[in-house]
């Protein structure tokens, strides 16, 4: 109660979010604005903490999300005038650097990866498979180009140049956002923006962090040893505590793990 009590000083607070997992609009502990954004809201707003954290284990996902969480994180540091430290535990890559680069400052462990600061777009193409086992695919469109990019097709170099095209333009926003969020942070004499990640002292040299810390430690650094830490979680929708919607979990998690194996976790 020392907190309410009129004229008595109380020890300074940092409200903790955890941004954990895949980036996407969808899945099992998918990372997304419309289940992490009411999370931040509480965690900017009550209470009056000092700082916000940022807990960032993250391989990347949708470049769309993670612009929308960073917009949100964004928006209420500059209506509430709080300042914001990203905290990095095995990854922020792609769009988990995207996160991180929304903080005023942002730490890491000498071992977390970050960076990965590209586009991709992955598939499979399956036209020779269905040929040789004597399927025929029958598609109809209206419109010439409602097709692209079809797996069970031929490739087709206009269709690929078309999508490399869109991926740079996805690319370029991406670029923006880190040149503007870290600005004269970044080193002027390497390339960070080829979808390269880095680990620890090389992050720090290159701009991409501010240097090496953890949550508990920095804060009590930077606030002091009394320093609160309130820590606000995503809730999880009533059936997944019991498990239900075992096969969407079992996929997810497949493809969860694929992510993060793409950096050796």
């Amino acid at each position: 109660m020392k907190r309410w009590i009129p004229f008595m000083k109380s020890h300074p607070q940092v409200a903790v979010v955890r941004l954990s997992g895949v980036i996407s609009s969808s899945g099992r502990g998918s990372l997304n604005d419309a289940g992490i954004g009411p999370v931040l809201e509480r965690a900017f707003t009550r209470g009056k903490p000092d700082a916000v954290a940022l807990v960032i284990n993250s391989p990347g996902g949708s470049p769309v999300q993670s612009a929308l969480i960073g917009a949100r994180i964004r928006r209420l540091a500059d209506e509430k005038g709080i300042r914001v430290y990203a905290f990095v535990e095995d990854v922020a890559a792609s769009g988990g650097y995207w996160l991180a680069s929304s903080a005023d400052e942002i730490y890491a462990d000498a071992s977390s990866i970050v960076g990965s600061i590209g586009v991709i777009s992955s598939g499979f193409g399956l036209s020779e498979f269905i040929e040789r086992h004597g399927i025929e695919r029958r598609v109809y469109t209206a419109g010439k180009s409602k097709s692209t990019n079809d797996p069970f097709k031929p490739e087709k170099p206009a269709d690929v140049r078309r999508l490399k095209g869109l991926l740079d333009q996805i690319h370029d926003v991406f670029k923006a956002q880190v040149t503007e969020r870290r600005g004269d942070k970044l080193a002027a004499d390497t390339d960070i923006f080829t979808g390269e990640y880095w680990i620890g002292a090389q992050a720090i040299e290159l701009g991409l962090i501010d240097g090496l810390g953890h949550l508990s430690s920095k804060m009590k650094e930077l606030y002091g040893e009394k320093v609160s830490l309130i820590r606000y979680d995503q809730r999880r929708p009533f059936w997944r505590r019991f498990g239900i919607n075992i096969v969407d979990d079992v996929v997810s998690n497949i493809e969860e793990r694929a992510e993060y194996a793409r950096f050796g976790l």
